[in-house]
């Protein structure tokens, strides 16, 4: 009886606690429903949070095992500077004309003496031997005849030069400096074939006086073949200014290249005031000829067998290596990462100038996930603007060639011709930021981004970027190639620079690196495979050397189906 009592007594006492427990649990639905509202929406970039993976795999692809600590977010973060802009660039201004004691070339021209060249490669790679060629008829006190291009390389474009450069206006603007004609004129009524020669890559002045000079003096019309990169980087000054001159004024592209280009750069500026120019270079061949692999399997190794066979390579390259060493293009996903971290928030407006991609959309997805404002010539402009073009790789090139010089921000995934002529005339134009992935060291960083927070990958990402984003003075003078840091070219607003509140650090014995952050270059310049020292006087017969991509000699924006030569004079 006792119990029954106790019984009755509990649940008398549980059915009292029944409202109260039902008013606590509806507030606590109220709760949970207003914080499921007010809580932000996970972000485009949530479907980058993943943990470790084989850095071969599929780099598209999300991992779901092991516990995530990567998310990427939507913005570019803080940063203690504008990142459209060149903080010193304000110091710094091309300066290339003549001295007053650089003889007209009225006076220094000699009869009989024609200067043929047979340009190498493709667009790029035959813009630095026009401009080399005009030096070296310089040199010779030779009359050049307008450049051939090359119409058997890879892209087989049968272009001429005035099909893609203003010939008039090459022709005029150089004519105190070179003599130009257009065509090798007559021989007692007849055609005159010239001779031809080779001389070796980054042949000096002194080389072109000793080898050419005496075969023109015989033969009157000499024709230097597979002309790239045969004239030294070490010069008299006044050649260097010269040679500025042919590459920034005198090379114009034709009027209707130049009109369908300005077109491109002006619907970007209609989308937004500022976008990121990116030449990706992802390519199918162009990755198969680096040597490198990306997770395609018996397909992508069959590509690369193919292209080391056609192309003659006497060695496979270990694909590991040459991404340890920086050989090797940043995926799609890579480079999106790296903007990322650099402060460009998905709100930024890529243009990206390339070809055909590897995988395809798959390898693009992350990319536009992070940067869904994503453009192309193909999808900015209609299929019949296109037309006149589409048809010939190199005025194809051209058009993104004007884009990429355009735009605020230019970002380069390789260091070869396109990427070095832009580097140097972006330069010279005013250090608008071009941006160069520092390879070597991205390359670890990526290895364990699934391994660590947001914000650490981002610190290190700038850190190791220092020295690669196009700021004055980044590159040592005479180190690199001409083309790509003009340095003889660039002069410095001394007055201005005094006037700056704060002083600049020093850079080793006369030198300076300007900018609120700047750190010490040496600190990245190992991790600079792209920039080859600077050459010797180049009168001697050269190798296989000059190549951005290891070795073969070739650079793939130009390679030709023949074999790579070894450096040779081809004498009388």
């Amino acid at each position: 009886m006792a119990l029954h009592r106790r019984r009755y007594h509990y649940y008398n006492h549980l059915r009292s606690l029944l409202p109260l427990i039902s008013a606590v649990s509806g507030v606590l639905l109220i709760l949970f429903g207003l914080l499921s509202i007010l809580a932000p929406s996970p972000t485009v970039s949530d479907s980058f949070r993943h943990p470790r993976r084989d850095y071969s795999s599929n780099v598209g692809a999300d991992v779901a095992i092991g516990e995530p600590v990567f998310r990427v977010p939507s913005t570019g973060g803080r940063l203690g500077h504008d990142v459209w802009t060149s903080r010193n660039s304000k110091f710094y201004y091309g300066c290339s004309n003549a001295s007053k004691n650089f003889a007209n070339a009225g006076t220094i021209t000699q009869r009989d003496r024609y200067l043929l060249i047979a340009t190498s490669g493709g667009l790029n790679q035959q813009r630095t031997g026009i401009t080399d060629a005009v030096v070296a008829a310089r040199i010779l006190n030779a009359t050049l005849v307008v450049p051939k291009l090359d119409q058997k390389s890879f892209w087989k474009d049968a272009s001429n030069f005035a099909d893609i450069f203003d010939v008039d206006w090459f022709t005029k603007s150089l004519s105190n400096d070179v003599k130009i004609i257009k065509s090798l004129p007559r021989r007692r009524g007849k055609a005159w074939t010239p001779h031809n020669m080779r001389v070796p890559r980054k042949c000096s002045e002194r080389c072109y006086q000793n080898r050419v000079l005496p075969v023109l003096l015989r033969r009157h019309a000499i024709q230097l073949t597979k002309f790239d990169y045969r004239l030294a980087n070490k010069l008299d000054t006044q050649l260097q200014k010269l040679r500025c001159r042919v590459n920034y004024h005198a090379l114009k592209f034709t009027s209707p290249i130049l009109k369908m280009g300005k077109t491109l750069v002006h619907r970007m500026r209609m989308k937004s005031k500022h976008f990121i120019a990116l030449h990706l270079r992802y390519e199918p061949d162009m990755l198969a000829f680096s040597g490198c692999y990306y997770g395609g399997g018996d397909r992508e190794r069959g590509r690369t067998s193919w292209m080391i066979s056609t192309l003659s390579i006497c060695e496979i390259r270990n694909p590991d290596k040459e991404r340890r060493h920086g050989k090797c293009p940043l995926t799609p996903k890579e480079v999106g990462l790296m903007l990322r971290a650099l402060g460009y928030g998905s709100d930024v407006h890529i243009y990206v100038a390339s070809g055909e991609v590897y995988k395809g959309e798959e390898s693009l997805a992350p990319l536009k996930a992070l940067f869904p404002n994503f453009y192309t010539k193909e999808t900015i402009a209609k299929k019949e603007e296109l037309e006149p073009f589409s048809s010939f790789s190199s005025r194809m090139a051209a058009l993104d060639f004007i884009v990429c010089d355009e735009s605020d921000v230019f970002v380069t995934n390789n260091n070869g011709n396109m990427a070095r002529i832009l580097a140097g005339r972006r330069k010279y134009f005013g250090h608008k930021p071009t941006i160069r992935p520092n390879a070597k060291k991205l390359y670890r960083l990526f290895l364990n981004e699934g391994n660590i927070t947001w914000d650490v990958f981002v610190s290190k990402v700038r850190s190791y970027q220092r020295g690669f984003m196009g700021e004055p003075k980044e590159v040592r003078p005479g180190r690199g190639e001409f083309h790509e840091n003009p340095h003889t070219c660039i002069c410095e607003d001394s007055e201005a620079k005094a006037k700056k509140d704060s002083g600049p650090r020093k850079y080793g014995k006369g030198y300076n690196v300007t900018g609120e952050d700047s750190t010490n270059d040496d600190l990245n310049v190992d991790d600079e495979p792209e920039l080859s020292e600077p050459d010797n006087d180049g009168d001697q017969e050269g190798t296989l050397e000059d190549d951005p991509l290891n070795g073969t000699g070739l650079d793939y924006e130009g390679f030709n189906s023949e074999e790579p030569e070894l450096e040779e004079i081809v004498s009388d």
